[in-house]
């Protein structure tokens, strides 16, 4: 992923990789693919927000290859429309100068279409300090059905984000990450787990031997990952919400349901007040 945004041929390779994985999904049938956080540019904080003492400043934007960075994520939509597939993809998007850009997540429809982006809400401490500003709102689209939200990166560390998109009953979470870090995956599992709902979780390549890319299964499981040999791969799944899999099936028929219900007010009416065996808890 490109580190300088004002490196042009960088910048259209970084979208080439892209198309080039677009046509080999297309291919294995699949009708959403997911790139990481920045697939077309993820600025390092020493080339776009350092002094020159070394210590970091406010990013020069002004600096970026923005019609570089546009021309790419046409094309992209383009060739989704091409090939009937929707695309979701990292990037940054520039506002009003001076407010600092967005990193975000666009999503394009199987019509070529952007039809929504979303804003990366929490930030890193450098992210918000000198690079970005934060989006605002959570971000639900559909495919073929399916309830989809997105996320990025830093923000599976923030559990109500995700409690939220279980409550806006999504079937699946894009989580995109530009981060060599093995935790964050199990975050990701602990979500399927907690949430009984798909997990998207994709990575940089370079970062694969730690834990590549793949899809989180409701209960937990990966349904597939790409190989932890630092190149570009494709993970491939169907999600079903009829699946036969036992453990799929318990998630989203049984676990979920439970939860929410639970969760709803199941035990208001069988609280016991006034009862000193309950009352008191400094007796066996």
């Amino acid at each position: 992923m490109p580190e300088d945004p004002t490196d042009q041929g960088a910048l259209r390779a970084a979208g080439q990789e892209i198309r080039t994985l677009m046509t080999e999904a297309s291919k294995a049938g699949a009708r959403l693919v997911q790139f990481p956080e920045g697939a077309i540019a993820y600025p390092s904080k020493h080339v776009m927000a350092a002094g020159a003492d070394g210590n970091p400043v406010p990013a020069d934007w002004s600096r970026a290859a923005w019609d570089v960075v546009r021309e790419e994520a046409r094309s992209i939509a383009a060739l989704a429309g091409e090939l009937r597939l929707w695309t979701a993809f990292g990037s940054l998007h520039p506002l009003t100068p001076p407010h600092r850009p967005h990193n975000s997540l666009f999503v394009v429809s199987d019509r070529g279409e952007l039809v929504a982006r979303y804003d990366k809400r929490y930030l890193s401490h450098t992210e918000v300090s000198y690079l970005y500003t934060p989006g605002r709102e959570p971000l639900v689209f559909e495919v073929d059905g399916f309830r989809i939200g997105c996320a990025l990166c830093v923000e599976a560390n923030f559990p109500p984000l995700f409690a939220e998109y279980e409550r806006l009953g999504v079937d699946c979470v894009l989580l995109s990450v530009m981060v060599d870090d093995a935790p964050r995956a199990r975050v990701a599992q602990a979500y399927g787990t907690l949430y009984c709902y798909w997990v998207g979780y994709a990575v940089p390549a370079q970062f694969s031997a730690t834990v590549p890319s793949g899809i989180v299964a409701p209960g937990g499981r990966w349904l597939a990952q790409c190989p932890p040999d630092g190149a570009p791969a494709l993970a491939v799944a169907d999600i079903d919400l009829d699946s036969a899999d036992p453990d799929i099936g318990v998630s989203l028929r049984h676990a979920r349901p439970w939860r929410r219900l639970a969760q709803g007010g199941l035990y208001k009416d069988r609280l016991v007040a006034g009862d000193p065996r309950s009352d008191i808890r400094t007796s066996f």
